[in-house]
């Protein structure tokens, strides 16, 4: 009895460990601090310090207090993909930061590009081909994801 339990609590531990996703949080935000609901509106808007909100142990900032409470009643609609980091980057098997200016909603989700010294990833993205990369970035992430 003692190791089943045991091995229940080393199997729990292990599940929670492997499920903490490793969210790109420069200048200590989601989205460096873009009110991530304002994607759906297809704008780029900063968040204010005073609507701030913590969900899976990391901060987000949005421009407003309806904003705020959007994101806490679907919180999961709002998350950009591969923990905000650059979609193209990570097709390609690496976490790379983002501009958060750069940015599309693709079927209802969030992607972020990186965007700066002549190279704009959105653009290499759809160049590309948007849906074999995203399936390639779905794989990549698997591994990308944890901390």
């Amino acid at each position: 009895m003692k190791r089943l339990i045991t091995f229940i609590l080393l199997v729990f531990t292990l599940t929670l460990n492997a499920q903490k996703i490793d969210y790109n949080t420069d200048d200590g935000f989601v989205a460096e601090g873009y009110d991530v609901t304002e994607y759906f509106n297809n704008k780029a808007v900063k968040g204010k310090s005073s609507f701030t909100y913590t969900h899976d142990n990391v901060k987000y900032k949005f421009a407003n207090k309806a904003n705020l409470d959007k994101f806490k009643s679907t919180p999961d609609k709002f998350i950009p993909e591969y923990g905000g980091y650059c979609a193209y980057a990570i097709a390609k098997g690496k976490k790379v930061s983002i501009d958060p200016k750069t940015f599309e909603i693709r079927d209802g989700k969030l992607y972020l590009f990186y965007n700066s010294w002549g190279t704009n990833t959105l653009k290499k993205w759809l160049k590309e081909g948007a849906n074999t990369l995203k399936t390639e970035a779905d794989k990549n992430w698997k591994n990308l994801k944890t901390k």
